[in-house]
């Protein structure tokens, strides 16, 4: 299926993708970054899945997630009656469980459902056997339990039934992971749990401060960055989900299941301020715990619950979705040095301060000691904002983030009454916003460039109004918006950079689609222009480049008119939300 086929599922601490037809491809227990146990998604049905639907496995006629809500109802209508299948992942009390409930709508209708659990990202094929009529699979660390009323027949390393559902019926089947040297963990009531989870939903989304036109798309957005939550720690994973390309069939298939500092910053921002302060008070507590230490030791990313080693392997017996190899897990890019996440952890602290966070003497404390860092290695190249694997540069949007680093520091002084070194501040702020307007500005050409010396634009320039570099009328901003929308748009979105043979920045073969973020970028940056109505347009045109159910994947590319990149992206349903705020 194509990646804008799937749904999400989750319970604040992993997540499913669940196709069109029913099926579960991709589930990671107990974490979202815990081996898989189904792995389809990138490989075969051999590699783990869990279909259920009406016999003969067909797409479903309509389907869409009840309310604001994370449980998703899919139909089926046939020639004998219509079916639904209610999925969702209740919070959790001690043990993740899958619900699916199947549901007769009318007349008559024969469901079947076929179960291959396949553990270590679909390597492992479980020990399976029944206990008391409900079947159990084990392989080594990890441990699931199907429970039914339905009975489920082995053969050929899966286990499968068809039955009927008549209207009206009800029928659950409940999946629970839990480690396997445990005892079977107690049985959930799947009508209860239904009941809590959509009254859990309600209750979270009653408190969105968000009115205005695009109220429907703000919200499924903010829900989906809730469902990437890590609830016991705070932490936010980028997406769900690794490997899925970025240029389909080629090697730009990275694992996205880790907390970017500047990922979460971003989706922090969205939340504050759409009212959702708790979040920020939990994120920054996941912060200070990550990141105590040395200022010189951190990372751009870590593990959900502030695991620094992440390291990168490739999973060879997976074929890769639609043959995009290789597989990855873990991403090497931790060890890189991206200055501009500097500035997007102060920017975020300063607007959690003046969106009523409390103080916290400690977080101060270490926002000084990363200003130390700043003051001393913002003059150096790195890999930048997109984790380029070829060489180091100088690049444009590190050094305005150095610079935003300086300046919240500033207000924060001036605001909040903090202490520090302020004149010392000022000086070097005014001193990096001097070189950037010297060294990243193509007078001639009138705009800014990638980096210094360089002729090359990036999508990323666009954020410099944003930040406050310079307002978004300064004529040289609006040659440098003008310059990306002549040279970086294919079919009328934005791309992040040029990739060409003579163009070795990112180090590596193939093409991409269009980064999704720096389109609602340019939204945002149009509406600061006053050209509301191009902005509406392009953000009318990106809404309709989400799925059925609202979601949307790291990139869209123009050439096969598809979603392209992990599922879904907190980098894309981020800035969707500032844009509908900055059109309302």
């Amino acid at each position: 299926m194509r990646i804008e086929d799937y749904a999400l599922i989750g319970d604040m601490q992993s997540a499913a993708l669940v196709g069109r037809d029913g099926s579960i491809d991709w589930l990671c227990l107990p974490r979202f970054d815990s081996p898989s146990c189904f792995a389809s998604l990138l490989g075969t049905e051999r590699n783990g899945h869990w279909w259920l639907g009406p016999t003969g496995r067909k797409p479903a006629t309509r389907r869409q997630y009840r309310s604001d809500t994370l449980i998703l109802e899919s139909e089926w209508d046939t020639p004998t009656g219509t079916v639904r299948v209610i999925d969702f992942m209740p919070p959790r009390d001690r043990n993740p469980d899958v619900v699916r409930i199947v549901e007769g709508v009318s007349g008559s209708v024969e469901v079947s459902t076929q179960l291959r659990v396949r553990f270590d990202y679909g390597r492992i094929v479980p020990w399976v056997r029944r206990n008391n009529g409900h079947l159990q699979a084990i392989g080594g660390p990890d441990s699931v339990w199907l429970h039914s009323p339905v009975p489920l027949k082995g053969g050929d390393y899966a286990h499968r039934a068809t039955f009927t559902v008549n209207e009206g019926d009800r029928l659950p089947f409940v999946f629970t992971w839990h480690p396997s040297h445990e005892e079977m963990p107690p049985q959930i009531d799947s009508e209860v749990q239904l009941r809590e989870t959509e009254a859990m939903w309600a209750e979270w989304v009653a408190r969105c401060t968000y009115d205005g036109p695009y109220r429907e798309a703000v919200v499924r957005s903010l829900i989906t960055l809730k469902g990437l939550t890590y609830a016991p720690t705070g932490g936010i994973v980028a997406a769900p989900t690794t490997s899925l390309p970025e240029d389909l069939g080629g090697v730009r298939n990275w694992d996205y299941r880790f907390c970017w500092l500047r990922d979460a910053t971003m989706t922090l921002d969205a939340l504050i301020s759409s009212g959702y302060l708790d979040e920020a008070a939990d994120w920054r507590a996941w912060l200070l715990r990550a990141i105590a230490g040395r200022p010189q030791d951190l990372q751009i990313m870590y593990g959900v619950r502030g695991e620094r080693r992440l390291p990168e392997l490739r999973l060879d017996w997976l074929d890769g979705y639609e043959d995009s190899r290789p597989v990855r897990i873990g991403n090497e890019a931790v060890k890189q040095l991206q200055l501009d996440v500097y500035g997007e952890v102060m920017n975020c602290l300063y607007v959690s301060r003046t969106r009523g966070l409390g103080p916290d003497d400690r977080a101060w404390a270490i926002q000084r000691q990363l200003l130390d860092y700043v003051a001393e290695h913002w003059d150096e190249p790195d890999e930048g904002l997109w984790e380029v694997r070829g060489p180091r540069r100088h690049f444009v949007h590190s050094k305005v983030m150095c610079w935003a680093a300086l300046d919240r520091a500033v207000k924060y002084v001036e605001e909040f009454g903090r202490t520090g070194p302020v004149e010392s501040w000022r000086r070097l702020r005014d001193t990096i916003h001097a070189e950037i307007c010297d060294k990243g500005y193509d007078a001639e050409r009138n705009t800014f460039t990638q980096s210094y010396g360089s002729s090359e634009l990036d999508a990323a320039l666009l954020v410099m109004p944003m930040v406050g570099f310079l307002p978004a009328d300064d004529p040289r901003l609006v040659g440098t918006v003008s310059a990306i929308e002549k040279e970086l748009m294919s079919d009328g979105f934005v791309l992040r950079y040029p990739l060409a043979a003579d163009n070795d920045v990112d180090g590596l073969p193939g093409g991409e689609g269009a980064f999704l973020a720096c389109s609602f970028w340019l939204v945002e940056v149009m509406a600061m222009q006053g050209r509301k109505q191009e902005a509406e347009d392009l953000f009318e045109r990106l809404l309709t480049l989400r799925n059925d159910v609202g979601l949307l994947a790291e990139e869209y590319d123009p050439r096969y008119g598809r979603l392209v990149g992990n599922f879904p992206q907190a980098f894309s349903h981020v800035p969707l939300i500032h844009a509908a705020r900055a059109l309302s």
